[in-house]
Formats: C-alpha cells, structure tokens, sequence
C-alpha cells in the first residue's frame, strides 16, 4: 500500500502565480519595456481628465466674473479720479509759474525804464464786439489810475486808458480802427502814424517818399502828440507799399505784443497826456 503526498490548495497555487505575473510585470516596467504600452492605456485617461479640468476651471471663472469685474470697475474708477486730481494740480501748478515768468519780465521791463512808475493790472475780459479792440482791467480810480495813462507789458506798447472807474478800467488796444500812435522808425529815425483797423491789423502811413523803409525796421514811440511817452517798443515793418504817384509810403507792422495771450499789463501813471484839443482846429487834432 503506497502513501500519496498531500496535494497543496488550489488558492495557493493561484497566488503564486499573480505575484510571478506581478513581479514579472515589476521587472519588465523597469526595464521600460511597458512605457508605451503604458502611455497608449493612459491617453484616454489623462486626455478626460484634462477636458475635466478645464470644464470645471470655466465653470469656475464664470461664477469669480461679476465680483472680480466690480472690484476692477472700483479700482478703474478710483484711478480716474486720481488722474484727475493729478491733471488739476499740474494744470495750476503750470499757471503759477506762467503767473511768475510774466511778473518777472514786468518786473524787469520796468527795471530798465526807472523814469516810470508802474501799477500793475491783470485783464479780466475782452470787448464782445468784433469790430473794436478794448480789454477791460481790474484796476480803476481808486487805485489812481486815469483816463489816457499809457498801458504796456513786458514786450512793448499795450494801448491806453479810455474809461475808468472806482475798481476797473477800461484799455483801447492800439489795433482798434481808433487808435492812432505817433511813431519813429529805426534806423532811419523818420516820423510816422500807425493806425489799426477792424482787423486789428496795423498799417504805418504818412512815411515821405523820400525815407528809405523796409523789412525788419523797428518802431518805437516817438512822444510826438503827447498821448504816449518816446521809446517804448511797437513792433516791426513786414512790408512796404511804395506807388510812385502816392505822396507817401505805406507799411504792414508786425506788433511786438502777443495781444491774444494778454494777462497782466503795467499802466504807466506818472504820465499826463497832453490835450491840445483846445489851441487846434477841429480838423487839424491830432489824436
């Protein structure tokens, strides 16, 4: 009678052979025989989780929008007004030192005409009609300032005081169609009229024939006719109108005065026009 050996459990044999398939899978990865197969199983895998997860970052970003648009509105506002504040404090910063810069040239003007006396006066408005060329300033007979005192800025020859009163005066400009200046031409130091019109253009008559003008000469005041002291500056000649059958030569002056950016101006009031109204015929008054 023969002994048989016991015959070992089916679950063990199975066990046996899923850690020799196990480990035979362990070996083959790290030999990297399995990455392709590996990344061809994975693909789909990562490719859902991929379309997952942006899905869910849309989703994400629709529900932030409108709290983070607010914030981005406030803070877009809160910009402008700083924008703002910064442009207006720029804007009166550059007016102070353009306030600073027309005294400091006023200031030195009138350092170099000591014989004067100055009162100075900044423009406040403009005469509404086209046709006549007046400013009004905010100084008037309180402050000592009379009808027919001469005007002038830094550059030159303003116009003069035609009416006043207790706090404002009022200047004609020497580009108004009424206005009228004796004047001496440089260098030849002949004598002249320059007359505005109601284009505010000036033009220079009554220049003889027999003086030589041209381009570039300069004008001053020549004190002739008692409405404006001599040597205060004009302007220059831009060209001549010279016909021989014409008694006198006529000219096109460039006025040294900017008179569309007029600020601050100086009255001179030490000056007294002369009025000889009373001792010339009517006809023969020179303004």
């Amino acid at each position: 009678m023969s002994i048989k050996s016991p015959t070992p459990p089916r679950n063990v044999g199975q066990t046996i052979a899923i850690v020799l398939v196990i480990v035979g899978i362990l070996a083959l990865s790290l030999g990297g025989y399995l990455n392709s197969i590996l990344n061809t199983a994975l693909e789909p895998v990562l490719t859902a989780q991929q379309w997952i997860t942006t899905r869910v970052e849309v989703i994400r970003s629709l529900f932030g929008t409108p709290s983070d648009l607010v914030l981005l509105q406030q803070d877009n506002f809160n910009l402008e007004n700083q924008i703002a504040e910064l442009q207006s404090q720029v804007i009166s910063l550059q007016q102070q030192v353009s306030d600073v810069q027309i005294l400091s040239a006023l200031l030195d003007f009138a350092q170099k005409q000591p014989e004067n006396e100055y009162k100075a006066a900044a423009v406040v408005a403009r005469d509404p009609n086209p046709f006549l060329q007046f400013v009004i300033i905010n100084v008037g007979s309180d402050n000592g300032i009379q009808r027919g005192m001469p005007v002038v800025n830094d550059q030159g020859l303003v116009g003069r005081v035609s009416q006043v009163t207790s706090n404002a005066a009022r200047v004609q400009l020497i580009t108004d169609p009424a206005s009228t200046v004796n004047i001496q031409i440089q260098p030849s130091d002949a004598e002249a009229v320059l007359s505005g019109s109601i284009t505010s253009d000036l033009s220079l008559d009554l220049v003889p024939q027999n003086v030589t003008i041209q381009p570039g000469d300069m004008l001053l005041t020549s004190g002739l006719g008692g409405n404006y002291p001599s040597s205060i500056l004009i302007g220059q000649i831009v060209s001549v109108r010279n016909q021989a059958t014409a008694l006198f030569q006529q000219a096109s002056v460039q006025p040294i005065v900017d008179f569309s950016k007029l600020e601050i101006v100086l009255i001179i009031v030490n000056f007294d026009p002369v009025d000889f109204t009373p001792i010339l015929p009517s006809d023969e008054v020179t303004p």
